[in-house]
């Protein structure tokens, strides 16, 4: 079916509330899919009995969330630069606020699965915002925004924690959905308000064969790396899983190749400007996760230990505070970092930087005081390699395909992180004793999964520097009414 034609439009009054405020509404959305994607973890220990189900099956309400986000981002990055990005980012919202009136209705596992990957949708509101604000907004405030947009991944994750376990502790565990309800439904009525469609579109059909083919390949690989660990990584399934996804995204490879409209642009994705951001983008992943995963084991650890702080769950999101309050103030940095050095040696400072605050943590686990330094430092790399990454996509693909190229950069984010959660935890299953009879990491191992990520955050510095540098002044859309395409000096560009 023919992506629809743009209906002409006045010219947006740039000056008044709503084009103020159209900012701010995408940096509250992009901050509530982060909350969104971290408040169930607090209930985790609790919902086995609250649902009457095994801890293995409560774990699904995370794997469902991280698959169906995996899968819908590239897919609805897609739709939005053929459909309109307003209105998939709308669908994304109205998904993420469905599922969670599911979970505040429900006690049953099924169904609050199956609200937790309506939710994943919400992974795609920051590709999707990024695009907007690249069409919306001039060449001197587009960097501050894209930054200021990027960072809202660990801001979120930063606020989620602490927020969930207040609300869990002093009230319902329902409660909490309803809140996030709530949130999620000013959100579409924000975005409803003061966020326009944009008249950059690309004509042609939607490719469903595709999508289908790349969202079976993600399910069997993702799949594959986050459940290795707890069905063995040696076992019939998990291979059978890993050769499945291998043929899968070969014959998909191979459709898109073929594609007259393919939903990923595979020569495009072929040079290095963009090939190179995307490794970067899955390395930096990695070495991201790792700092929220292996902080909050650590200082929740019993005092028997040697090491652990005995922290409850409200008390370490307290300690993550400070990382998310720091990638907020730091994103403007970011931006005029970009805008003077290019946005590739932002990524790779920032890299370096992730890479310094694990050496933080080796240095000292066992101070309180430490274990935030070493974990603010690792976010302040975290906000300028995050604010990088778009602004180098921006820079390197037609105005059309923005949307679709987020969708595709922040996956393979995605995939960085569900391999960094299975690498952590076969590294800390390794090396573990017995405190008062119960299996503990030691402080040995988590010094090896710092030293692991660390590796990979310097692995993602030496590729960011191997990203061909900036192009001459970034081309803008055509921006004549009801127009169909954009002029892009970089679609020419020889790999």
């Amino acid at each position: 079916m023919a992506s629809p034609a743009p209906t002409p439009r006045p010219p947006r009054d740039t000056t008044g509330l709503r084009a103020r405020l159209t900012i701010p509404v995408l940096a509250y959305c992009g901050i509530l899919m982060a909350v969104m994607q971290t408040v169930v973890v607090p209930l985790l220990p609790d919902l086995p009995r609250l649902t009457g189900a095994s801890a293995s099956t409560v774990s699904w309400m995370v794997t469902a969330s991280l698959l169906a986000g995996a899968v819908l981002t590239p897919v609805l990055g897609r739709a939005g630069d053929m459909y309109g990005k307003r209105r998939v980012l709308l669908l994304s919202l109205a998904l993420m606020t469905a599922g969670s009136v599911i979970c505040a209705l429900t006690a049953d596992i099924a169904l609050l699965i199956t609200a937790r990957a309506l939710q994943g949708a919400a992974v795609s509101v920051v590709p999707l915002s990024i695009s907007i604000l690249r069409d919306e907004l001039p060449p001197e405030r587009r960097n501050g925004a894209v930054a200021l947009m990027s960072s809202t991944v660990g801001i979120g994750a930063a606020l989620g924690l602490p927020a969930a376990a207040l609300i869990i502790q002093y009230a319902n565990w329902h409660a909490m959905f309803w809140v996030t309800a709530g949130l999620g439904t000013t959100g579409v009525l924000l975005i409803r308000w003061a966020v326009p469609e944009s008249p950059v579109r690309e004509s042609g059909r939607f490719d469903v064969t595709g999508a289908l083919g790349l969202a079976a390949g993600l399910v069997c690989l993702l799949l594959a790396v986050s459940q290795g660990g707890e069905w063995g990584w040696g076992s019939a399934l998990i291979l059978g899983l890993f050769a499945g996804a291998a043929l899968v995204l070969a014959l998909w490879w191979r459709h898109q190749l073929r594609a007259q409209r393919p939903l990923v642009d595979l020569r495009l994705v072929s040079r290095p400007r963009v090939g190179l951001s995307h490794v970067a983008a899955l390395l930096t992943g990695f070495a991201f996760y790792a700092n929220t995963l292996v902080t909050a084991q650590l200082v929740q650890a019993p005092e028997a230990s040697g090491y652990g702080l005995g922290l409850s769950i409200v008390q370490t999101g307290l300690v993550l505070l400070p990382s998310g309050v720091v990638m907020l103030l730091l994103s403007p940095v970011s931006a005029r970092i970009s805008a003077a050095r290019g946005p590739r040696i932002t990524l790779a400072l920032g890299a370096a930087v992730i890479a310094a605050g694990y050496g933080v943590r080796i240095a000292d686990s066992r101070s309180l005081v430490m274990i935030m330094v070493g974990a603010t430092v690792v976010s302040v790399g975290t906000t300028l390699a995050y604010s990088a990454l778009p602004a180098l996509i921006l820079r390197a693909v037609p105005a059309t395909q923005t949307a679709s190229a987020n969708g595709v950069n922040v996956l393979m984010r995605t995939v960085g992180q569900a391999v960094s959660s299975a690498a952590v935890a076969a590294v800390l299953v390794h090396h573990t004793s017995l405190v008062d009879g119960l299996p503990l990491p030691t402080l040995h191992g988590y010094l090896v999964a710092f030293s692991v990520a660390a590796a990979v955050a310097l692995a993602g510095s030496a590729v960011a520097l191997l990203i061909p540098g900036d192009p001459a002044p970034e081309n803008e859309p055509v921006r004549t009414e009801g127009a169909r395409s954009v002029a892009d000096g970089t679609a020419k560009e020889d790999a």
